[in-house]
């Protein structure tokens, strides 16, 4: 079992930034892969970032590419996800997501582990 805890969510106006963590525990956090979903009122879950489980490659949803930067700190047991240049149409509840696996997924379906999600609004 992993436990999963996103953090660094709230309020920012539209240019700013805002960084979110995820804290797992329950395995070693290097056996799994993570990735950010999101979810506006009203839509769907959507794919934000994705990282593999070694940090060799990361994957972008078209519409935060060049803005939002996904890291991971094996040694910390973390991982981030730092939101640049944020607009409006990015406010969401952002969840945290894992799988034992060794490469992503963009799919919500493929990922076991689910954090409770927190909230970003971005004010225009």
């Amino acid at each position: 079992q992993v436990q999963l805890v996103e953090s660094g969510g709230g309020l920012v106006q539209a240019g700013g930034s805002l960084r979110l963590s995820c804290a797992a525990s329950g395995r070693t956090f290097s056996d799994y892969v993570m990735a950010w979903f999101r979810q506006a009122p009203g839509k769907e879950r959507e794919f934000v970032a994705a990282m593999d489980w070694d940090g060799s490659r990361s994957y972008y949803a078209d519409s935060v590419k060049g803005r939002f930067t996904f890291s991971r700190d094996n040694a910390k047991n973390t991982g981030y996800l730092q939101m640049n240049a944020l607009k409006s149409e990015d406010t969401a509840v952002y969840y945290c997501a894992a799988r034992t696996a060794w490469y992503a997924s963009t799919s919500a379906t493929r990922y076991d582990y689910w954090g409770q999600g927190t909230q970003v609004t971005v004010s225009s």
